[in-house]
């Protein structure tokens, strides 16, 4: 028996098990609520336990780049395992970890040459934040602790990363938060308010200068860091409009503040280079990144810093007080370096590159849907915005996108064959990002899916 071929009463008796004792993450539980169960994967297709396939539209969650069942990434962490299974970073060093934090910062723009490991994203924000803290209470600059980041972005679940997070209804149950986030405007083109609705270059101004306005308004003493995903994954996938980065280097460089470009989603051929802040030419201070490192074959997250900002910390003496056991871990580690001689071996940026015009153009066909609005995203990442009126871009309320999300796009694009993500954090989307080996026999499959079962979502309304 094969994990694609479960037989009846062990799909039973695993279903009965994951109701009693699985606690799912941002999951509903309840009567009747039983999630799939998955159980192998196979380049950019995924199995079910009743042995049904699916392509794996959104790569696990934006991770599995080079696609699933690569044996030499099994086979590195079985090696590292024998070797040394494990050991910490707090004073120690592991040759894997040492050979990562090299090649990351070979990857990597202009100084950011220091690179602090964690287990996951989530981390890598709650890290980066805490070093901007920490970094300006030792240069004399004590009272600089305030994060500044957009409308509806999430940056993560820690209490801090959580506090940088723009989504009050994600936060409202973990009140009080740590103090000092604050908000401004997204890039959402779509969205734009006159007179800026006809001119993205202004409007990335617009956008631009509230981050410069938040600091005035907060205190440029105060504020430490400003939190930017390359593309914004909440919402919708909303790329940044031309000269956006630019401007906010400027003013960040003006008011002494951090830039953090948080990677965790963009990062390693998502977008297309290995840091997306290439891919829209600017150098930040910190790059937060995870997921994709290792392809999802081992969890790893980390926080890349700029030698501007460790040079306090490198006088003998000054210590930055953080750390996780499982940080930089020597079999994720391996998986990582395994994972990226995968990447330059088969050309997976370019592959990105050359292929991601394809991508738009296919998905843009969905146009020709009254309930498309926006097909929005850069490289492998896309956001398909969800409308009640093409013409007026009116949207759903909370009742209408509870029926049109959850109770039918989910089940429906699932049961047609394709594991994506139907999201209302912000405006109704359906988000994609296959795995990046993916190439137009993919693309094309995902439309035909998604154009069928959006043709009937627009008939039922």
């Amino acid at each position: 028996m094969t994990t694609t071929d479960i037989a009846p009463e062990v799909h039973s008796d695993l279903a009965a098990k994951a109701n009693r004792h699985l606690w799912g993450h941002f999951a509903r539980h309840g009567k009747g609520i039983t999630p799939p169960i998955i159980t192998r994967g196979e380049g950019v297709t995924i199995w079910d336990d009743k042995g049904k396939s699916y392509i794996d539209g959104l790569s696990g969650l934006f991770v599995v780049q080079v696609g699933h069942g690569r044996k030499e990434l099994a086979e590195a962490a079985a090696k590292q395992a024998e070797t040394l299974p494990f050991f910490p970073l707090w004073s120690y060093a592991t040759p894997p970890a040492i050979e990562l934090a090299e090649r990351l910062a070979h990857y990597a723009p202009g100084d950011l040459n220091r690179v602090f490991f964690t287990t996951g994203g989530g981390e890598a924000v709650e890290t980066a934040w805490k070093l901007a803290k920490n970094y300006f209470k030792v240069i004399g600059k004590p009272s600089k602790y305030k994060v500044v980041s957009r409308a509806i972005a999430y940056h993560g679940t820690p209490q801090g990363a959580l506090a940088i997070t723009g989504l009050p209804v994600f936060k409202q149950p973990f009140e009080p938060l740590t103090p000092g986030g604050f908000r401004v405007p997204n890039t959402n083109f779509y969205r734009a308010p006159e007179p800026y609705h006809t001119d993205i270059k202004a409007f990335g101004e617009y956008c631009a200068d509230r981050i410069a306005e938040a600091i005035e308004f907060e205190g440029p003493d105060t504020v430490a860091a400003v939190f930017l995903e390359p593309v914004q994954n909440a919402g919708g996938c909303f790329p940044p409009p031309p000269g956006y980065f630019e401007r906010v280097r400027e003013i960040c460089d003006e008011y002494d503040v951090l830039l953090v470009s948080d990677e965790v989603i963009c990062a390693y051929g998502r977008i297309g280079s290995m840091f997306a802040c290439d891919d829209f030419n600017y150098v930040p201070d910190m790059i937060t990144c995870a997921k994709g490192l290792t392809s999802g074959y081992s969890p790893i997250g980390a926080m890349i810093a700029s030698d501007k900002l460790f040079e306090p910390f490198n006088d003998g003496k000054t210590t930055f007080g953080h750390g996780y056991t499982f940080g930089g871990h020597p079999v994720s580690s391996a998986v990582a370096l395994a994972n990226l001689d995968i990447f330059e071996r088969e050309g997976i940026n370019d592959h990105v590159k050359q292929n991601a015009p394809a991508f738009r153009a296919t998905l843009e066909k969905l146009y020709d849907l009254p309930i498309v609005g926006d097909v929005r995203g850069e490289g492998f990442f896309y956001g398909i915005e969800l409308v009640k009126d093409k013409a007026t871009k009116e949207t759903f309320n909370d009742e209408e996108s509870e029926r049109l999300l959850r109770g039918f796009l989910t089940p429906a694009l699932f049961e047609a064959g394709l594991y994506c993500r139907a999201d209302d954090r912000g405006d109704p989307v359906v988000q994609l990002a296959p795995p990046l080996i993916s190439g137009q026999k993919e693309f094309d499959a995902i439309y035909e899916i998604l154009h069928g079962v959006l043709s009937e979502a627009s008939r039922l309304l």
